[in-house]
């Protein structure tokens, strides 16, 4: 089946888990990627637990599947200068270097488009290149925080927590594929390159912003911690019942009124305070209140057939473990086995790019250190098998 990204090629100078996310996602709508790692281990991500009994890193494995590995160090001349011919031959490098690392060994922007002026170059880093935070070095917790995303997450009382999965890092790849694709479409257009800055700071302020903003500027009072509250509405939260917990979701007025029918409160139908979410809003404390005394008293698959019967939005809330065997995420095939040449099959997550002509391909392995090295250096530089040995006995590769 035709991919989407077919015949685009990224040279991939990613490591970790932002970039490798970005470069991965390319790969699964049919970019070739082509990861440089140094001879000497490679990117650290390959050695972060948990790993297979094959001794390979679950998240090294997801993010980086789809891709071919080549090893080569660019800190030698040799080596500078093979990066160079590998870069006038891509569409797209990415990286996440901490800014300046990539001027120091003469792989910038600048100095690559004078010689491939199609080539779109993405930095993807913890801050961004500008201002005055650009040099310091960035972890997703550490941008979580300093994204405001810390300060609005966790309930009233709690100390600061961040979110569970590890957003910055993951939304910061995603934008830097959105950001790529619209690129392509630029050189589709223009025959142009250009350069792509994305601060996962940036990302995760869009995130956290587009939400309490507002609430900063109309208060000047820091958004408060919610818990599992919303902002703007209520009921919107999740409620304990007998034997767990319930998320129920009222938004318009219809719902509200239907609400009330299925939990025997149609006594408050013309109360006023409670119309419209403009008002509910100023009374959460009571709208919640008197919506947990229902629940309580009740099984959560009772009230989840008595809301969805009324087409109010409602879900129990899962442990991981039922999730991850969930008939809805089963039957979009949202966990792929990936048979690794070392580990055997390993489960991964599944594609999200649901395509009628292009979909995306998760089910290709991700590739072991250096895998390509010879395939990629022959198909693309012309390097025979002696040049091969002489780079390797240079420690330029391995």
């Amino acid at each position: 089946m035709e991919k989407a990204l077919n015949g685009i090629r990224v040279l991939d100078f990613t490591r970790m888990v932002a970039g490798p996310v970005c470069t991965m996602l390319l790969a699964e709508l049919g970019a070739d990627v082509i990861k440089v790692e140094l001879p000497e281990g490679g990117d650290a991500l390959r050695t972060t637990p948990p790993l297979t009994e094959g001794m390979e890193s679950y998240l090294f494995l997801t993010c980086n599947r789809g891709k071919r590995s080549v090893t080569l160090d660019p800190r030698t001349g040799e080596g500078n200068g093979i990066a160079r011919k590998l870069a006038g031959k891509s569409d797209v490098l990415v990286e996440n270097f901490t800014p300046g690392i990539m001027e120091r060994l003469g792989l910038d922007y600048k100095k690559l488009a004078d010689e491939n002026p199609s080539l779109i170059y993405v930095s993807l880093s913890g801050y961004g290149n500008t201002g005055p935070y650009r040099s310091l070095v960035a972890f997703d917790t550490i941008i979580q925080a300093m994204g405001g995303l810390v300060s609005v997450t966790g309930h009233p009382d709690s100390p600061p927590t961040k979110v569970g999965p590890a957003v910055a890092d993951f939304c910061g790849g995603v934008f830097a594929t959105l950001a790529i694709l619209a690129a392509l479409q630029y050189k589709n257009s223009t025959g142009q390159g250009q350069y792509i800055d994305i601060s996962m700071q940036d990302v995760v302020w869009l995130l956290t912003a587009m939400q309490f903003l507002h609430f900063y500027n109309i208060t000047g009072q820091d958004p408060p911690r919610l818990g599992n509250r919303q902002l703007e509405l209520a009921p919107f939260n999740i409620f304990p019942a007998k034997d767990g917990y319930i998320v129920i979701c009222i938004v318009t007025v219809d719902q509200w009124q239907r609400f009330i029918k299925v939990i025997g409160r149609e006594d408050l139908k013309d109360v006023k305070e409670y119309s419209m979410q403009s008002q509910r809003i100023k009374h959460i404390n009571d709208i919640d209140t008197l919506v947990e005394k229902w629940t309580r008293e009740r099984t959560v698959d009772e009230m989840v057939r008595l809301l969805r019967a009324a087409e109010l939005p409602c879900a129990p809330v899962p442990t991981f473990s039922q999730v991850a065997n969930d008939p809805q995420l089963a039957s979009r095939n949202m966990q792929v086995e990936v048979e690794q040449m070392v580990s055997g099959e390993v489960k991964m997550p599944g594609s999200v790019f649901k395509m009628s002509r292009t979909p995306g391909n998760p089910s290709k392995p991700a590739p072991f250190l250096g895998e390509h090295t010879y395939e990629v250096y022959s198909e693309l530089l012309g390097f025979g098998e002696e040049k091969i040995t002489e780079l390797q006995s240079k420690g330029i590769i391995s």
